[in-house]
Order: C-alpha cells, then sequence, then structure tokens
C-alpha cells in the first residue's frame, strides 16, 4: 500500500494560511442568527442509539481557518439522523465475524502509523483494525473507536447495518448542534479549564504530552456529551465522510475533483501544526479512499 500524502497535506495545510479577516457584518449578523436556533434532537430509539437532526439552512465554512473552509456560504441541509458514538473495535469485530470481511490493511498487509520517535509516517506491517500498532503490541480495546479502516471498508460497515456514512455537511450541521459552534461544547477550546476532546498539547512531536489524559484514542464517549447529545465529534480520531472532497463555491483557488478523493472531519489525538484549530467544527482534510491510518475511524448516519 502507498502511503497518501493528502494526509500530510492536511496536516500542515494551516501553515500556508494567515488568519483571514474578521468576518463581515452580514456574515456576522448571519453567524448570530444561526447560533439562537437550536436543532430538534432526540434519542431515536436505545438500540440504534441515533440523534435526530432535523435540518434547516445553516452557514458552512470559516474566514478564519484555513483556506480549504472559506469563503462561508449558507446551504439547506435535509433532516437526518447520526451515530451518538463512534463506530468501536467491538462493532467493528461483530461486522468481521458476521461476513468474514477483509479490510484494505489486511489486504495491503501493512497500514499507516506515525512513529513519534522517528518523527514521521511509516506503512507498518501488520497494522489493522484489531492491532492498531502491529502484531507485536496489544490488541485494540473494544470500547475505543476502531482505526485502520479505509473509506471503502467503513463503506462496507455502514452498509451491513443498514446505514451510510454522513456528509460532510451532516457532519458540520451536528458538530455545530445546528448553529454556529466554533467547536461542539462552544467557542473556547477549553470549558471551565478543562478538556472537552481528546485532543493534542504540545507544539511538535517532540513536545507531546498527554494533559487530556491520552496519547493515543481515548474510550467512545469519555469527554462527555455535546449539547446535542453527540460524543467525540472532534479529536480522538478522524472520520470519514460520504462526500467528494471538492472546494467550496467562490473558492479562488479550487482543487480539481477526483471521485476517489473523500472529506475527513473531526480532527484526531495526533499533533497538527494548525493546532486547536484542527478540533473546530469547520476544520477540513481529505484522503484517498483506499487509505488507512491509526488515527482514522467513523461513524454512521441515515
Amino acid at each position: 500500500m502507498k502511503l497518501n500524502i493528502l494526509f500530510f497535506s492536511a496536516l500542515f495545510l494551516i501553515l500556508s494560511c494567515k488568519d483571514s479577516p474578521k468576518k463581515d457584518n452580514k456574515i456576522q449578523e448571519k453567524t448570530q442568527e444561526k447560533t439562537k436556533k437550536s436543532p430538534v434532537v432526540k434519542v431515536v430509539d436505545t438500540t440504534s442509539n441515533m440523534m435526530f437532526f432535523k435540518g434547516g439552512m445553516i452557514l458552512i465554512g470559516s474566514e478564519n481557518g484555513g483556506s480549504n473552509e472559506a469563503p462561508v456560504f449558507e446551504t439547506q441541509v435535509a433532516s437526518f439522523h447520526l451515530d451518538k458514538n463512534l463506530v468501536s473495535v467491538a462493532d467493528f469485530r461483530k461486522f468481521v465475524e458476521a461476513t468474514h470481511y477483509k479490510t484494505e490493511a489486511d489486504k495491503f498487509g501493512d497500514s499507516g502509523v506515525f512513529s513519534f520517535d522517528q518523527a514521521q509516517w511509516k506503512l507498518l506491517k501488520g497494522a489493522n483494525w484489531e492491532y492498531p500498532l502491529g502484531e507485536t503490541k496489544p490488541k485494540s480495546l473494544d470500547n475505543h473507536p476502531v482505526t485502520h479502516v479505509s473509506w471503502n471498508d467503513a463503506e462496507a460497515y455502514s452498509s451491513w447495518i443498514g446505514k451510510r456514512l454522513p456528509t460532510e455537511f451532516e457532519y458540520e450541521f451536528a458538530a455545530k448542534n445546528g448553529g454556529n459552534y466554533i467547536y461542539p461544547w462552544g467557542n473556547t477550546v477549553l470549558k471551565d479549564g478543562n478538556y472537552m476532546a481528546n485532543v493534542w498539547q504540545g507544539f511538535s512531536v517532540q513536545e507531546r504530552t498527554a494533559k487530556d489524559g491520552f496519547l493515543l484514542t481515548s474510550p467512545i464517549g469519555y469527554y462527555g456529551e455535546a449539547p446535542a447529545g453527540l460524543t467525540d465529534m472532534v479529536g480522538n480520531v478522524w472520520q470519514w465522510t460520504e462526500s467528494v472532497y471538492t472546494s467550496y463555491p467562490g473558492n479562488p483557488n479550487p482543487e480539481p475533483i477526483k471521485q476517489n478523493i473523500r472529506t475527513t472531519r473531526g480532527g484526531s489525538f495526533m499533533f497538527d501544526q494548525a493546532l486547536e484549530k484542527s478540533f473546530t467544527t469547520t476544520f477540513r482534510a481529505k484522503n484517498s479512499t483506499d487509505t488507512s491510518l491509526f488515527n482514522l475511524g467513523f461513524r454512521c448516519a441515515k
């Protein structure tokens, strides 16, 4: 398997972008209007453990983030359901045992893992959803998010369980709680001095710390629920979306559209030079549909 360099471009995207000017008055007015609105949210049923979002108009993007988050535009999102939680290792094991599914990491015989000692990405032989750091290291924990799953793997699981992957606009609608939250829990990275997600601390891989409690993945739901009732919408692991990666309407430097490049959202436990901006509700990255990494997972929608 060729380790896809798109992940690197997502990690360092922010370096090429100076902070943009503050939104103009019209965008500020729209933002304030959207923030006042709350989505209609409920647990659909205790077996599916999904949340219902009554759709509506929402502002997508940010003028203060990376260049691929701009310009801000308004769009309609239809009503949808979204998994309360990320798909867990235990969830994925049921799928593999029921279908004898073989992930792309298993087919390739390796998957992407970042070596903190060498400060670089590597294709690690034997790394997969069950052994995230390779066969010589401990197995993944059942209550942690499944990783080393490609977009194709996530699609296969979603189809098997009768669901689908969320679009990136559905993700943003849910993460913003139907309004315009910068983070799923509010507008500051810390809340009352507490970490609200499994996010990185430090300014380089050599300075990594675990002030939030975890160096790698954390148990699903460990940091509690956002106002919309969802857990781990940012941090912990990147999340695949259904959406083909495209530049936003009006972007002065639109990127070529490729069907095998999909949008990922949410950031992860992994260091990103975008710092706290990589955990905002608008931050975007991309990867090819056959790429699997030790900090990339998913949740389902319908």
